[in-house]
């Protein structure tokens, strides 16, 4: 079930939610460094986490399902947010560079008819990121933020769904080990529960992050198959008699 974006935004409106905004943020980016002349789309609600490309890409689109509402993006200039429906993205094949995911496959209705659509709309070359939340972390636990609604995955589960669809992952990540907790002392520390989490508590992170290419299946010749033809035999006609038996039988 998709989360209303406006509860979306009101969560990355909090404390809590910006913090969770800075810690996942500082994950993806380093994973794609570079983005000059790219096209960029987020598909969910991603917006808090395109900021960063903008100025470097040649385009970035936001991209949110219709069960989960729209919001103009980004609040300083021309809108960049399009309403979709997750089964039947209004973008030509092959035209995004990057794809993000973000509260979007832990929501979406129609899981596979949407990685179809990213998968054809993602180029040959392209990358697809995905963000879900973590099924052994903490805050797949509360439902007091978007990330303890919906379908939670382990990198395994994901891992496979990914195959499943067409793409290869490339490499899993996780992020946001501090708790989900309000408490000033407990965001403030933010970045050490961070350090802390990469170097021996990668299972137990908020979210699973991963990288994955398209599958590409060479097209394989189709042989034509060979068919019995069947032609009609000709009526019977009266078989011609040999000329030495017409003859004895003229002498008789």
């Amino acid at each position: 079930m998709w989360t209303d974006a406006v509860d979306l935004r009101d969560f990355y409106d909090t404390a809590l939610g910006q913090v969770a905004r800075r810690m996942i943020r500082r994950r993806i980016r380093p994973i794609w460094p570079d983005v000059t002349g790219m096209n960029i789309l987020g598909l969910g609600y991603a917006t808090p986490y395109l900021q960063s490309f903008r100025g470097e890409a040649q385009r970035v689109l936001a991209a949110m399902p219709a069960s989960q509402g729209v919001l103009h993006w980004p609040a300083d200039g021309a809108g960049l947010t399009t309403l979709i429906d997750e089964g039947d993205l209004p973008f030509p094949d092959l035209s995004m560079d990057r794809i993000l995911l973000v509260h979007a496959l832990e929501c979406a209705e129609q899981v596979r008819s949407m990685m179809r659509e990213v998968w054809r709309v993602l180029s040959d070359g392209g990358r697809l990121l995905v963000v879900v939340p973590n099924r052994r972390g903490l805050w797949a636990r509360f439902e007091r933020t978007p990330l303890g609604l919906g379908g939670p995955y382990t990198p395994g589960q994901l891992s496979r769904l990914l195959r499943e669809t067409m793409f290869t992952p490339v490499r899993s990540y996780g992020a946001l080990w501090v708790p989900p907790f309000r408490s000033r002392m407990v965001l403030s520390s933010a970045p050490a529960w961070e350090n802390i989490g990469r170097r021996g508590f990668n299972t137990f992170a908020g979210v699973v992050i991963t990288e994955a290419t398209k599958q590409i299946y060479g097209a394989q010749a189709q042989t034509p198959s060979r068919k019995r033809i069947y032609i009609p035999l000709p009526k019977s006609v009266p078989r011609p008699q040999p000329r030495n038996q017409s003859r004895s039988s003229e002498k008789l």
